[in-house]
């Protein structure tokens, strides 16, 4: 019995391994691709590459104590980094193909990263409340910083349905622990959730409510002391 536990550990840590492989080598794309956008060089490139594969990977393996995070120690994951980077920036036009490709990159890895990161938090026994957050904080966390060294507003910020997909996906990666459902299924379900609303938000234009203050308010003036 002990051994199949044992066997069954070492399915799943690999799964999660390729998925996390996976979502860097995506996220590498996007992030090469919206550098290419913005005209950077290829050091430019490739950095924004790594920067959107594993920021949020870092904070995830900071946050939960296992450090140094992988994408540093781990060879894996700067090669692939650098492979996507060099991919987008040699064979851009094949990549450019695609459909808008930085959003449908961008949605690939954040239903991988959402998923592993949940997952992850989990084998490091955090709660269902704080394991779902750690995962959506994965899956937005690269493209938050790839859109930010752009000087692009994060679209986590623009009230598109990003962070609350990725949430969605993580939910169900706690749930499927919870009712002790096989990992496999349950992370092909949660990353295809979590990839079908982002690209169905995408194309029907689904966002959150927005603010949106009254026409007749004025803009707060600044405070000035009065005289003595």
């Amino acid at each position: 019995m002990s051994h199949m536990v044992v066997n069954e550990q070492i399915v799943v840590g690999a799964f999660l391994v390729v998925l996390d492989l996976g979502g860097t080598f995506v996220f590498a794309l996007s992030g090469a691709a919206a550098g290419i956008k913005h005209r950077l060089d290829l050091f430019g490139v490739l950095v924004l590459a790594f920067v959107a594969a594993n920021f949020g990977g870092i904070t995830r393996d900071v946050l939960i104590g296992a450090v140094p995070p992988a994408a540093i120690s781990d060879w894996r994951y700067v090669t692939v980094s650098a492979v996507a980077g060099v991919m987008a920036f040699f064979w851009f036009p094949a990549v450019e193909r695609l459909r808008s490709p930085v959003q449908v990159f961008d949605a690939v890895g954040l239903a991988l990263f959402a998923v592993v990161g949940t997952s992850k938090a989990l084998t490091f026994h955090l709660g269902p409340v704080a394991a779902p957050l750690l995962g959506m904080l994965t899956g937005i966390g690269g493209g938050l910083v790839r859109d930010v060294l752009v000087s692009d507003v994060p679209a986590v910020f623009r009230a598109e349905i990003y962070a609350v997909a990725a949430l969605a996906g993580a939910v169900v990666v706690v749930i499927g622990h919870i009712l002790q459902f096989p990992s496999a299924p349950v992370a092909v379900v949660a990353a295809t959730l979590c990839f079908g609303l982002r690209m169905v938000s995408i194309r029907r234009g689904w966002r959150l409510p927005v603010a949106s203050p009254s026409e007749q308010s004025t803009p707060l003036e600044p405070h000035t002391p009065m005289d003595p």
